[in-house]
């Protein structure tokens, strides 16, 4: 069944030469049609890695647009490309590629058009390494989205994700915030036009050469993701409009 769907892969990267080879010869290729690399105009030999590993598709940013502005550049060009199914991988190798035949199925066989690769399902988080300020920031940001979005996720902030083209473009990404809270604008786009969302237990590592970002961008995020579900439940009760919950026809 999968034969019969384009299934593209899409790396965000910043400073992953490190970690890029490992997580791309994980990629299962007997199923994937397209890989996209789009460096976000990295400090180190990312391209030249990408390169040499043979990846056709490889789109370098000349200033640094962000985690967000990475990811708009990653699924309008695997929309290009036509693909089926677009499935989100960092490549610092923190989430493993050998879900990505999972998750893809479940979207081919119009189970459930989204996908999110959950760290928090089972007991992974903690034992691969999250911090456990992350796990608790996670926790509690997770409980007031749920509520405030009347969803029942066991988290919104992992980033293995994996998309049907028709999810892509129905919801407006493009008018998202080009910085982390991107991940999280997307997922209360997707539920505010009407999809359901589907997990799956993903183990993860937390190493040196895996990316992260720091307290203060952290917190920063986390007022992002409180003032997105706010948007979310504001626009629900026709108290406000938000642009970014329009779709396309």
């Amino acid at each position: 069944m999968l034969k019969n769907k384009k299934i593209c892969v899409v790396l965000p990267a910043y400073n992953a030469e490190t970690t890029l080879r490992q997580t791309y010869e994980e990629i299962p290729f007997d199923i994937v049609d397209e890989v996209i690399l789009v460096d976000d105009c990295s400090q180190d030999a990312t391209v030249e890695v990408g390169q040499a590993l043979g990846i056709h598709h490889i789109i370098r940013h000349d200033v640094n647009k962000g985690y967000g502005g990475n990811q708009k550049s990653c699924y309008t060009k695997a929309l290009e490309l036509g693909a089926d199914v677009v499935i989100m991988l960092h490549p610092d190798y923190q989430y493993t590629p050998k879900l990505i035949e999972s998750m893809a199925y479940v979207i081919v066989n119009d189970l459930y058009p989204v996908v999110l690769g959950s760290r928090i399902l089972g007991k992974g988080a903690l034992r691969g390494g999250m911090p456990l300020y992350k796990y608790i920031f996670n926790r509690c940001l997770t409980f007031i989205q749920n509520v405030l979005m009347n969803q029942k996720l066991s988290e919104y902030h992992t980033g293995y994700r994996a998309f049907s083209s028709e999810v892509l473009r129905k919801i407006r990404f493009m008018d998202n915030s080009d910085d982390f809270v991107f991940d999280n604008q997307m997922l209360a786009q997707i539920f505010y036009a009407g999809y359901e969302i589907a997990e799956i237990t993903c183990p993860t590592k937390y190493f040196p050469e895996a990316s992260s970002i720091n307290f203060r961008r952290s917190s920063k995020y986390g007022w992002g993701v409180l003032w997105t579900a706010l948007q979310y439940r504001l626009q629900k009760w026709h108290l406000a409009h938000f642009d970014i919950f329009n779709v396309n026809d």
